[in-house]
């Protein structure tokens, strides 16, 4: 046997001589998800002023506290206060844009969503379905219907909450999708196809009759919209009733129009249900008000009123007492009080117009809720007086740019049907960014602002179809400065009209309708540089829905651009007249001297006349630009994003892995990095390292939202986030994302460069902390030096490793054995891992310690620049709060380490960083490291003193037990009970040096300032200011220290000497333990 072994080793010997080294196994994980970025969070900066379309609103009939606000393309938001504070609940979801929500009757935890918006307007977009809510909207579920796009209503049987009905309008731009009138009798959980009418009709409204669910009626919408047209109704557009539940239908017609007929807004009143109104849009004057007082059989027209324009409107609501009473949805909102025969306008004084939804309080009809596109808007006197909800941030923006504003730059953007704002960026206010930071550039529908690079204070504004000024931000003025045509010329221009400040010199203005326009004296005058670069294609003989309508159908061509114009403009800033426009026909132009043009019509993968959405010339090569293309508005919502590097003459996609389903708005390319390209999707935003290969999606604490317009601060290196339906965004300091490499993610550890920190005194004077909620703040960027930090991996602990393998072995069907005790009891004892980061000063001496969780990814901590706080510790204090004075100006820097089981281990740096004042105060300190000095010299005294406060109070609590402890002893004589007394008096006389005579303050008399009262006038005078100390201040530290010296070594003897003397009597006698000493014992 001896043998047999000897030879098997020879022969593994001689075997292993043959096999490979083994190599180091390969890391193929991929670090490039979304997940890893999570800790970059985006920043929110509003605004509230404006707020934005609201489509729907859901208010609980036990609570009126409590509601819903349904934003047509910023998600669902609950109150549960009465609008003093809102809160978003469907961001996570992958819809943004609602049609509308609905509370179910019989319990109103229970919310239904309809996702798509439910108008036809020319900037709606489309949701994905139906969703449910089983609890108030914490968690959400997709109940189907995914390719319906865009959901009317939703309506509940009140007789069963699992009877519930879905009118479905459809695709806006395309046929099919799930369209109609959809039933399902399980809660959601399936759908039958109640009401099908074709393709290209759906359902718009529903209306329930109270007294008998299975009645209802339902109004066919048959629409379509496109760049160039809209067509808002046809021969399917009708009123359907059904008495069976939806069994079987009738189409309604006596006393109606006949004919083309367009969107229907349906009503039954809740005092009458015999009664039943319908708003009727028809291209010729059959169309109007009608009414009908026996369910729908006979129908009187009572007035020739529709809405202002029935695709964006065109929704009726009964009063809940007044049989007579009916509110219409309208620019101005519309009420009747006899039954539609004759109309006003609800108050729009102080309000804004465009109104879509509104609750009435059934238990008082003069209470209000109304949302239209300025956002939410409450009345307790019939629409006589109106209170606004400014804390709504739902801002549609379709165009940002920004400033060079100093210290802090401006953002500025054009919103819809909210005018042109303005803000900065950053404030000094140590409430952050409130709505009192924004400002009016110019009304109307906003757009692309520009500013002069040089001068801030010249801003450009335009509102739609080309509206445009020139501001002065300093005095308010406004100068109109729109080219105008020559004698017997016409320009076309978009909704969204392009306007770029020439990169080559900041008083050259373009500005674009089918033709481009410069100016070289920022707008005084203008030059038409180009032909008409559009294919002038007349969209009047263009096929919509299989066929080509004449010019009497439904609203054709309404709220639609005319077709044929210029949508996006760039100019390289490599090579100047090197220009590029793109048309919202499908063609890019291209010139390079500004008089002869270069027409593109063809890229590879891209539908023709598809509307170019965005153009960008590279800030690296001058060959190269960047383009993104949207055809939505032809049911295509794939992303195309291309690039060419030889002028526009070929061009090479770069949608990567883009999502199929997400229409790509805008694209920006790093001035640093070439291959860091930004660019803003339909459902978010994305970034790429490589130049288009793998985009990763940024998430942190990002909404899912359309991401209309990008722009690059270069001097900050931010990134501004423009958003259709959440307002404005900031991606703080994005350098990181240039340092990425397939090498640097699969490195344990790296701390990124650290940007320079600004150094300032948070202005507390407009903070307003005593505003209530609804005053609207926007967080600043955080405060001090910002550490941005990368761990491949999460350090975790010795159970969370434990609970890792089990899952694992489950999901492998594989058994681990169990835990030995030693494990366990190891586990139960383990320190919970984490970050510590560690600044020092120039000399190497620790400044502070920061903590963080030692969780994976890219993240960032924040040092306030000070020390730590003086403060004695407690277990609620937190590390990072822990703050006291302000350091000096000056280089620093920062290691990371990990604290894994109480064993610290350097991980990364140390990196190097500098803190710069921003000098914005107008009495500095002559000589700040002497004001430094003295901070810390008050800062040593201020541990000190709180030191020897909580040591006295420790000391009395101790005596309080001291003297039961000797009462309690049999052995104990009174001489010790005198000593202990006697201490306390002494404790007494240190308190009142230290903290004040109480006797003296509670019967409200004067006495000398104690040493904490002194401490603290000079810690609040010197601790939030960049001035010199006074000579008052200087004169305080003095008494205080010189009364402090002696309080505290009297402390130093009663604990040291007296207190212990006391202590050892007590355990020489066996007294009953004390806190502070141990015990004296031996086995006996």
């Amino acid at each position: 046997m001896k043998k047999m072994h000897f030879a098997v080793w020879i022969g593994m010997l001689m075997f292993s001589f043959h096999l490979p080294a083994q190599q180091p196994q390969k890391d193929t994980t991929d670090y490039f998800q979304s997940k890893t970025f999570s800790g970059l969070k985006l920043r929110l900066i509003g605004p509230g002023i404006t707020s934005g379309r609201i489509i729907d609103l859901a208010v609980n009939p036990k609570d009126h506290s409590n509601f819903f606000v349904a934003a047509a393309s910023g998600g669902v938001w609950k109150t549960m206060n009465g609008g003093i504070t809102f809160s978003p609940v469907f961001d996570s979801q992958t819809s943004y844009s609602i049609g509308c929500v609905t509370l179910d009757p019989n319990n109103a935890n229970v919310v239904w969503v309809g996702s798509g918006e439910n108008n036809s307007q020319r900037s709606v977009s489309y949701g994905d379905g139906v969703y449910k809510s089983l609890d108030g909207g914490k968690n959400w579920k997709n109940m189907g219907l995914k390719k319906s796009e865009h959901i009317g209503k939703i309506v509940i049987d009140p007789r069963n909450s699992n009877v519930v009905y879905v009118a479905a309008q459809g695709p806006l731009w395309g046929p099919g999708g799930d369209r109609g009138l959809y039933k399902s009798t399980n809660g959601g959980e399936t759908w039958d196809l109640s009401l099908k009418i074709s393709e290209n009709t759906g359902v718009s409204d529903i209306a329930l009759d109270p007294r008998d669910p299975d009645v209802l009626y339902v109004s066919a919408y048959q629409r379509r919209r496109h760049v160039w047209t809209l067509i808002n109704g046809g021969p399917e557009s009708a009123i359907y009733k059904s008495t069976d539940g939806g069994k079987t239908w009738a189409k309604l017609s006596e006393g109606l129009p006949s004919g083309d007929v367009g969107r229907i807004g349906l009503a039954i009143s809740p005092v009458n249900p015999d009664v039943v109104f319908a708003l009727i849009e028809t291209s010729d004057n059959s169309g109007g008000f009608f009414r009908s007082s026996d369910r729908g059989a006979s129908w009187e027209k009572r007035y020739e009123y529709i809405s202002t324009s029935a695709q964006y409107y065109q929704e009726i609501i009964c009063d809940p007492k007044d049989v007579d009473r009916v509110y219409s949805m309208d620019t101005y909102l519309k009420l009747t009080d006899d039954g539609g025969k004759t109309w006003r306008n609800l108050g729009n004084e102080h309000r804004h117009v465009d109104d879509h939804a509104i609750w009435i309080d059934p238990d008082n009809t003069d209470h209000l809720l109304i949302g239209g596109d300025g956002g939410l808007y409450e009345s307790y006197d019939l629409g006589k007086t109106f209170r606004f909800s400014p804390n709504l941030p739902i801002t549609q923006f379709y165009r940002i740019t920004v400033d060079n504003s100093e210290p802090f730059y401006y953002v500025y953007g054009g919103t819809q049907d909210n005018s042109t704002w303005g803000s900065p960026t950053r404030t000094t206010n140590n409430g952050g960014i409130t709505n009192e930071d924004w400002f009016l550039v110019v009304g109307g529908d906003g757009y692309k602002a520009q500013v002069d690079p040089k001068d801030p204070n010249i801003v450009y504004g335009e509102w739609q179809y080309g509206g445009l000024v020139r501001m002065d931000r300093k005095s308010g003025e406004v100068l109109f400065i729109q080219p105008q045509p020559e004698k017997g010329e016409e320009h076309r221009w978009n909704w969204d009209t392009p306007l770029l400040i020439s990169p080559h010199s900041n008083t050259r203005l373009y500005f674009a309708a089918n033709r481009v326009f410069r100016s070289d004296d920022r707008g005084q005058s203008w030059k038409a540089v180009s032909p008409d670069l559009t294919r002038q294609i007349d969209r009047n003989k263009l096929s919509v829905m299989g066929k080509v309508w004449g010019p009497d159908a439904v609203a054709k061509n309404a709220s639609t651009s005319l077709f044929g114009n210029i949508v996006s403009l760039t100019e390289s800033p490599l090579k100047e007249n090197l220009i590029f426009i793109g048309t919202d026909d499908g063609l890019i132009q291209v010139t390079e001297d500004v008089q002869t043009w270069r027409k593109l019509d063809k890229f590879p993968g891209v539908p023709e006349m598809t509307y170019v959405s965005d153009l960008f010339a590279s800030q690296h090569y001058e060959n190269v630009v960047y383009a993104s293309f949207d055809n939505h508005k032809n049911a295509d919502f794939k992303p195309y994003l291309l690039k060419s590097m030889d002028k526009g003459k070929s061009w090479t996609s770069i949608r990567g892995n883009l999502p199929d389903n997400g229409v790509v708005y805008t694209i920006t390319e790093d001035f640093v990095n070439p291959n860091l390209l930004f660019c803003g999707t339909e459902f978010g935003l994305y970034f790429t390292v490589d130049g288009g290969k793998k985009w990763i999606q940024l998430k942190g604490e990002f909404p899912t939202i359309a991401v209309r317009d990008l722009e690059i601060q270069k001097r900050e290196n931010d990134l501004a986030i423009g958003t259709f339906g959440r307002g404005i965004y900031i991606l703080d300091d994005y350098t990181p994302l240039r340092k990425l490499s397939e090498d640097l993610v699969k490195t344990d550890a790296y701390v990124f460069p650290v940007k320079d920190a600004l150094m300032y005194m948070p202005d507390y004077s407009r903070e307003k902390y005593d505003y209530g909620e609804t005053f609207y703040r926007a967080k600043n960027p955080d405060f001090g030096a910002v550490f941005t930090y990368y761990l491949k991996e999460e350090i975790k602990s010795k159970k969370q490793k434990r609970k890792d393998a089990e899952k694992e072995a489950e999901k492998k069907k594989n058994v681990l054995p169990y835990p030995s005790f030693t494990d366990l009891r190891e586990e139960d004892e383990e320190q919970a891992p984490y970050l510590i980061f560690t600044v020092t000063d120039e000399s190497g001496n620790t400044i502070r310690r920061l903590t963080a969780p030692a969780k994976a990814g890219m993240n960032r901590i924040a040092w306030d620049l000070r020390y730590p706080n003086a403060a004695p510790v407690t277990e609620k204090t937190e590390t990072n709060k822990f703050y006291g004075m302000p350091v000096l100006p000056g280089k620093y820097k920062v290691t990371m380490s990990k604290n894994e089981n109480g064993m610290i281990t350097e991980l990364f740096g140390p990196v190097e960083f500098t803190a710069r004042p921003l000098n914005n105060t107008t009495l500095p300190a002559k000589d700040r490291a002497a004001l430094v000095t003295f901070q810390r010299k008050v800062a040593r005294l201020q541990q000190a003193v709180l030191a020897v406060n909580a040591a006295a109070d420790e000391v009395t609590k101790r005596l309080i037990l001291i003297e039961k402890s000797a009462l309690t002893a049999v052995g104990a004589n009174k001489s010790l009970i005198e000593k202990v007394r006697q201490l306390k008096i002494q404790i007494a006389a240190i308190q009142r040096t230290m903290a004040g005579d109480k006797t003296l303050a509670k019967r409200n008399e004067n006495q000398i300032p104690p040493v904490t009262e002194r401490l603290q006038y000079i810690i609040d005078g010197t601790w939030e200011t960049t001035s010199d100390p006074t000579q008052t201040q200087l004169d305080a530290y003095s008494i205080a220290a010189e009364q402090f010296g002696p309080a505290l070594a009297q402390l130093k003897t009663v604990i040291e000497t007296d207190l212990k003397s006391i202590e050892d009597q007590l355990e020489k006698l066996n007294a009953p333990w004390t806190p502070g000493r141990l015990p004296e014992w031996k086995m006996e």
